[in-house]
């Protein structure tokens, strides 16, 4: 899995390069993603992820749990939840004891309409990346991982 590299070249440069082939390949299946949920489902996907976020919690999450879990302000949510409401998508729930939150979860409809999505979205991702074995999907998958939980440990070390 690993390519020599010249001996005279930086580590630096190597991470460098590994960046922004990383970039450029997300940037991508970014776009070929947007444009195929736009085309097939005339969606987005920032309603896509809220939808698959939610499939992910079937009991539903209050409006900041789930601005926290998609990493986006709540006002980003609050749009885009209203607008799968008004098309039956989603419902909100008022969480008993707390008059101000609400609970936002797939209803029936949303649940069948997301499988949908959800079926042709692996399909899209298998289709772009059908030259990586399973094999190494798992091996890079493992490698960005422990990648990301070591940058996040930084992170946290130099925020305290």
């Amino acid at each position: 899995m690993s390519t020599p590299t010249p001996s005279n070249a930086l580590p630096s440069k190597d991470r460098l390069r590994l960046w922004l082939r990383l970039l450029k390949l997300t940037r991508g299946i970014d776009a070929h993603l947007r444009e195929k949920l736009r085309v097939e489902f005339a969606t987005t996907l920032p309603r896509f992820d809220m939808l698959a976020a939610l499939s992910r919690h079937p009991d539903g999450l209050k409006m900041s749990q789930l601005s926290g879990v998609l990493r986006v302000s709540n006002g980003n949510v609050t749009g885009i939840a209203d607008r799968l409401a008004e098309e039956g998508l989603v419902e909100r729930v008022p969480v008993p004891g707390d008059r101000r939150a609400m609970v936002l979860r797939l209803t029936r409809r949303g649940k069948t309409e997301f499988a949908r999505q959800a079926q042709a979205h692996e399909a899209w991702i298998d289709t772009m990346l059908a030259d990586v074995s399973a094999e190494d999907a798992r091996y890079m998958a493992g490698k960005l991982a422990a990648i990301a939980a070591a940058a996040e440990t930084k992170e946290n070390a130099h925020a305290q």
